[in-house]
């Protein structure tokens, strides 16, 4: 049944956490770039990718962004917080993933961008140092301060609507606690200071749902996956989603794990190890913040192999991974993978891959997919976790009830489908 689907009318805001940040600089510079004809949106479905409508003989392949009411990358507005000041100018240059000429070319649009001060806290993220940053006594009025930069910039910039996106570094690890159990647990945690169990993405997670915003979780980091806050989004009717941005290497592990499976192939062992030099890798540095990073990065392959239904061919992988901060290479991410596998009658291969990729380049295209999909998330009055848009992260967020998919193919199949259901066309089974 075609869902009722408000239209996309007026402005819709993007609010990026970290904007001067490698990965939200590059999304500004580059959506800006489309929409004055300087540069084409590569890697973004919501701007490329056709969508089949209806049986294959009706040879009717049109573009997702043709038939699914999404905002117009003209109506969109830009803003966030950084821990420094820079205007996305300023940043991006800093940055150094884009050349000169294409940020000359939208220049004084960047320029215009600055950030609003950022909530951290230092304890955090070890490896930054902010110097762009707010002052709250607690994290109730942390998260306060920051409802309050989303109704000023909303009405600063004629907004409709609101979607806030984190695309800053990924915090210390931490389990999932008591104080994130339910909604009334977690604001008596956050009006008490608890700065052990609140983390300042958190807070923006909190604000966001308290505006009615749609909110996404790029990092690893727990923030919006947990009870607390699938109660708040239920509450206030707004749809979240994440978690961890899937770019390079755990891409790569989406497409060549369901490989070995469909083919019934066996595994020993499977060494990742990466090679980055920007900020990302610098706070990954950090053993602490890797951690939440390696648990994110692990869970990827038992998911899709299911070993409990396969022992003899996955019950005993070795499955190690490695992030090493290397600074010459800069947002230029090396990812190198070792795979042992197992054939017929117990003989061993090895598969190796080396991908030798822009981290920014590749997740700048997802921000800008994931920002129109929350927003018509929004719009057509879905709330809560939005599995559909697993295709888009390393560890798709999921309730107790469900088991995360992990196999990109499966993950494009059920966006695809989700899209059809909303615009009132038949899902496709491929049985035709």
């Amino acid at each position: 049944m075609k869902q009722e689907i408000q239209p996309a009318k007026g402005r819709l805001g993007i609010l990026l956490v970290g904007l001067g940040g490698a990965v939200s600089s590059t999304a500004v510079v580059g959506t800006l770039a489309v929409r004055k004809g300087l540069a084409k949106p590569i890697g973004s479905i919501t701007q490329l990718a056709t969508i089949r409508l209806g049986k294959r003989n009706e040879n009717r392949f049109p573009k997702i962004k043709d038939v699914v009411p999404l905002a117009d990358l003209n109506d969109l507005v830009f803003g966030g917080w950084d821990i420094f000041e820079d205007d996305v100018y300023a940043a991006a240059q800093h940055a150094e993933v884009l050349v000169q000429k294409d940020l000359d070319g939208v220049k004084e649009e960047l320029q215009a961008i600055k950030p609003m001060k950022a909530a951290f806290d230092q304890n955090w993220v070890k490896r930054l140092h902010g110097t762009h940053v707010k002052q709250a006594a607690t994290r109730w009025e942390m998260a306060e301060q920051i409802r309050q930069d989303i109704r000023d910039f909303k009405a600063a910039n004629n907004c409709d609507r609101v979607v806030v996106i984190w695309a800053a570094s990924t915090e210390i690890y931490i389990p999932l606690c008591d104080e994130h159990q339910s909604l009334a647990a977690f604001e008596k945690a956050m009006k008490e200071n608890n700065t052990e169990k609140i983390a300042p993405s958190m807070c923006y997670a909190y604000a966001a749902i308290a505006e009615g915003a749609p909110y996404i979780m790029g990092a690893p980091n727990l923030c919006v996956d947990m009870p607390a806050m699938w109660e708040f989004a239920a509450q206030k009717n707004v749809p979240i989603c994440g978690k961890d941005f899937k770019t390079g290497q755990t891409m790569l592990k989406t497409v060549l794990a369901p490989m070995l499976k469909t083919r019934m192939l066996g595994l020993d062992g499977w060494f990742s190890t990466n090679i980055l030099g920007n900020r990302d890798g610098e706070v990954l540095d950090d053993p602490d913040s890797f951690k939440t990073k390696e648990v994110s990065k692990l869970s990827v392959i038992d998911t899709i192999l299911q070993p409990e239904l396969y022992p003899e061919l996955y019950g005993s992988i070795y499955h190690k991974v490695r992030i090493n901060y290397y600074p010459p290479r800069k947002d230029n991410k090396e990812g190198w993978d070792n795979i042992d596998l197992v054939g017929w009658m117990g003989y061993p291969m090895q598969l190796k891959v080396d991908f030798l990729c822009r981290d920014s380049i590749l997740a700048a295209p997802l921000v800008l997919d994931l920002v129109l999909f929350a927003d018509l998330a929004q719009r057509a009055n879905m709330s809560g976790i939005q599995s559909w848009l697993s295709f888009y992260f390393k560890s798709p967020m999921h309730d107790f009830d469900h088991i995360p998919e992990h196999d990109l193919f499966i993950q494009y199949t059920k966006l695809k489908n989700t899209l059809r259901k909303m615009i009132g066309e038949e899902t496709i089974d491929y049985l035709d």
